[in-house]
C-alpha cells in the first residue's frame, strides 16, 4: 500500500488514508472553485461608461486616439501654464478630483486614464512599463501639449521621470509623488492583510486569476482604503466607480498583466541620472516606500528637491489636496535658475 498510512483506531493503528483519493478531491475542489470564479465574472453587472464626471460636471469628458485603435479618456479645464496628471495603477483620472478644480485656476490642466484603466480602451497587451512609457508619449504628442509640468502619482510618478529622462521635448519639469519604483519593499500588497492574500498570489497560474475573478466590494474598498491615512479622505463613490469599472470586459486579465510586470518597474532608477529639468520628488509620511529608497531616488536624481507631506499616505491627492496643490502651484511655477 504505497500511496496509504495507517491511523489510530484500526488493527495495524487505524484506517488506512488513501492520499491519491486526497488529491483527487482537493484537484476536484480547485476546478469547481475555478468554475465558480468563471460564473461570478460571468455574472457581474457591466458598467455603462459615464458621460460626465459627478465631481466636475462642466469639465467635458474626451477622448484621444493613441494609434493601433487605442482611446483613451481625458479631460483638459482650466487656463494658463500646461499640466499633466498621471494617476496611480488600478485607478483613473477621478483620483484627482479635489485637486483639479483648484489647479485649473492657474493652469490648463489635463488628466487622462491609462489604457487598461478607467473608461479608456483595454487593448491585448502586456501592460508592462514600456507599453505605459509609451502611452503617455503618445497622447502628449496627439494633444500638442508642449512646456507642461508633469505631476503623478505612483506609477505615474514614475512616468513622469522615465519620460524626463528620455528627454520628452514636452515636458518641462516634473513633479513626482511617491513614485513606484520599490519593489518588493512596498506597495499596495503591503496596505492590509487583504491585499497580501488577494493580491500576493496574483502571479501563481490558475490560483491569481481566480481570486481575482472572485473579488467583492468589500475586499476591493479594503484594498484601495490602504493607501490612505484616514479613511475619511477617501471617497465613497470613487470606491464604487473603481469597483464597477473592475467589471469591464478584459479589464482584470489587463490588471493581472500589470501585476506580472511589477519587477520591472524598478529599473526606472537606472534612467533617473538622465533627467536634466526641475524635478520635485513628494512622498507622503505614511507612503509605503521606506526612507532609504526615499533617500536613493534623492541621490539619483541631478538636482532635485525632495518634501514630505505629514499625515499623508500614498495616494495624497485624496488625502491632503490642499497641500498637494500648493505645492504643485509652488514649484510649476518657480523660475529655474
Amino acid at each position: 500500500m504505497g500511496n496509504t498510512f495507517p491511523s489510530p483506531g484500526s488493527p495495524e493503528g487505524g484506517a488506512d488514508v488513501d492520499i491519491g483519493a486526497i488529491a483527487v478531491i482537493a484537484v476536484a475542489c480547485l476546478l469547481a472553485l475555478v468554475l465558480v470564479s468563471y460564473v461570478v465574472e460571468a455574472l457581474r453587472p457591466r458598467p455603462k461608461r459615464p458621460e460626465r464626471l459627478p465631481w466636475g460636471p462642466g469639465i467635458a469628458i474626451q477622448y484621444a486616439d493613441l494609434g493601433g485603435g487605442i482611446k483613451v479618456r481625458y479631460v483638459k479645464t482650466g487656463s494658463g501654464p500646461n499640466l499633466v496628471l498621471l494617476h496611480t495603477l488600478r485607478t483613473q483620472l477621478d483620483i484627482f478630483q479635489k485637486v483639479i478644480p483648484g489647479l485649473a485656476e492657474h493652469f490648463t490642466v489635463y488628466a487622462c486614464d491609462y489604457p487598461g484603466h478607467g473608461w479608456s480602451d483595454i487593448p491585448p497587451a502586456d501592460y508592462a512599463p514600456e507599453d505605459f512609457y509609451r502611452w503617455t508619449a503618445a497622447l502628449l504628442d496627439r494633444l500638442g501639449i508642449e512646456q507642461a509640468c508633469v505631476a503623478g502619482i505612483s506609477i505615474g510618478g514614475t512616468i513622469a521621470l522615465v519620460l524626463a529622462a528620455r528627454q520628452n521635448a514636452r515636458i518641462s519639469r516634473v513633479i513626482s509623488i511617491n513614485p513606484y519604483d520599490y519593489w518588493p519593499s512596498g506597495g499596495i500588497r503591503k496596505s492590509s492583510l487583504l491585499a497580501s492574500l488577494i493580491l500576493g498570489p496574483s502571479g501563481v497560474p490558475i490560483l491569481g486569476a481566480t481570486l481575482m475573478r472572485l473579488r467583492n466590494r468589500f475586499v476591493s474598498d479594503r484594498i484601495m482604503e490602504g493607501g490612505i491615512a484616514s479613511t475619511d479622505n477617501w471617497s465613497p463613490d470613487l470606491n464604487k466607480e473603481l469597483y464597477d469599472v473592475g467589471a469591464r470586459p478584459g479589464h482584470y486579465q489587463g490588471f493581472l498583466n500589470l501585476l506580472s510586470h511589477e519587477r520591472r518597474w524598478p529599473d526606472a532608477r537606472n534612467e533617473y541620472p538622465r533627467i536634466k529639468i526641475p524635478t520635485l520628488l513628494v512622498y507622503g509620511e505614511q507612503d509605503w516606500a521606506p526612507n532609504p529608497m526615499r533617500e536613493r531616488d534623492r541621490a539619483l536624481i541631478p538636482g532635485v528637491s525632495m518634501t514630505t507631506i505629514s499625515q499623508g499616505g500614498h495616494f495624497l491627492s485624496l488625502d491632503r489636496p490642499r497641500e498637494l496643490t500648493d505645492l504643485i502651484l509652488q514649484f510649476a511655477r518657480a523660475r529655474t535658475g
